[in-house]
């Protein structure tokens, strides 16, 4: 395995253990999501809607379900469709951040909301480089020749 893939396992950890973090917070004080993320009011809305538990708890939820699945990766990242998988965490999330901060202005570029940005993306440049460093199997060769045939 080259040096690069160990050094973004560690990676996909590192970022898993901190989302298993938020996860927490997401769970024990809601209010954490509109202190730190959401902290702005969307401009078709005169009213300040602030972040509630049951939307508190779909987000720590959500942070879960990407960290399990970026920890697992890390575990076994030669699996071609469990890395394509963790990518995908890693666009929704900076989806998910880019439209609340540009298009519903629900979440002005403050540091809580930079931070996921930053991560996302140095995330997905990593796995799309660490791509090229994992080995094609022979289920995969085999399958691309049959659609040659």
């Amino acid at each position: 395995m080259s040096r690069f893939l160990n050094v973004l396992r560690s990676w996909l950890v590192m970022v898993s253990v901190i989302a298993m973090g938020n996860t927490v917070q997401s769970f024990r004080d809601h209010s954490f999501l509109s202190e730190k993320l959401y902290t702005g009011a969307p401009e078709y809305d005169d009213i300040f809607l602030t972040v509630n538990g049951l939307q508190a708890r779909t987000f720590g939820i959500w942070t879960l379900l990407s960290s399990i699945i970026r920890c697992t990766c890390a575990i076994d990242i030669q699996n071609r469709t469990l890395y394509h998988i963790t990518l995908w965490t890693f666009v929704l999330a900076l989806g998910h951040f880019v439209s609340e901060a540009f298009i519903y202005k629900t979440a002005p570029l403050t540091i809580g909301v930079m931070a996921p940005l930053i991560v996302a993306s140095f995330s997905i440049i990593g796995m799309l480089i660490g791509y090229q460093c994992i080995p094609e199997t022979q289920d995969d060769i085999g399958a691309r020749q049959k659609k040659r045939n």
